[in-house]
């Protein structure tokens, strides 16, 4: 059987573009045991209260929810462990860094196959503050009124 290739965005998490400022993204590999993987093949997964955090060196992912697999035993996996990312030694050290600093925070934005393999996407990000994302859905609906706008426009409509 041929191995897949490209990327199949399994789950994302659009609630953090909208809850946090994105300043930079890594891609990272995940430690799963093998129902996990199966369960994500099904397209079965949930980031809603999903977060990062660097412990001891290592960069671990916290209530990322896979169900369990549906044809899984004894075997099957706990839908809510600590799962390991697997980043390189200085980004792993540049992301304690920031961290420590400037209180900013690791959020998981998607969890996807990449040539075969799981990846998540992990962003050092910032809170935003409710006015904050009043202005940016202000900013979005004047830019989605001057497409339409210009729509019209072009077709002589108004």
């Amino acid at each position: 059987m041929p191995r897949e290739r490209g990327q199949k965005v399994i789950v994302s998490n659009r609630k953090a573009r909208h809850d946090y400022t994105i300043l930079d993204t890594y891609e990272a590999g995940i430690v799963l045991v093998g129902t996990e993987v199966k369960s994500l093949r099904a397209g079965r997964a949930s980031m809603a209260d999903a977060f990062a955090t660097v412990d001891d060196g290592e960069v671990w992912l916290r209530n990322l929810h896979i169900p369990e697999y549906d044809q899984g035993t004894w075997t099957n996996h706990e839908p809510r462990r600590h799962r390991k990312l697997l980043l390189h030694k200085q980004e792993i050290l540049r992301l304690i860094g920031k961290t420590k600093e400037s209180g900013l925070s690791l959020v998981p934005l998607s969890l996807y196959f990449s040539d075969g393999k799981v990846k998540v996407e992990i962003a050092l990000a910032k809170g935003k503050k409710s006015y904050d994302k009043r202005q940016d859905l202000a900013k979005r609906d004047a830019r989605r009124e001057m497409v339409r706008a210009a729509g019209r426009a072009a077709k002589g409509i108004d």
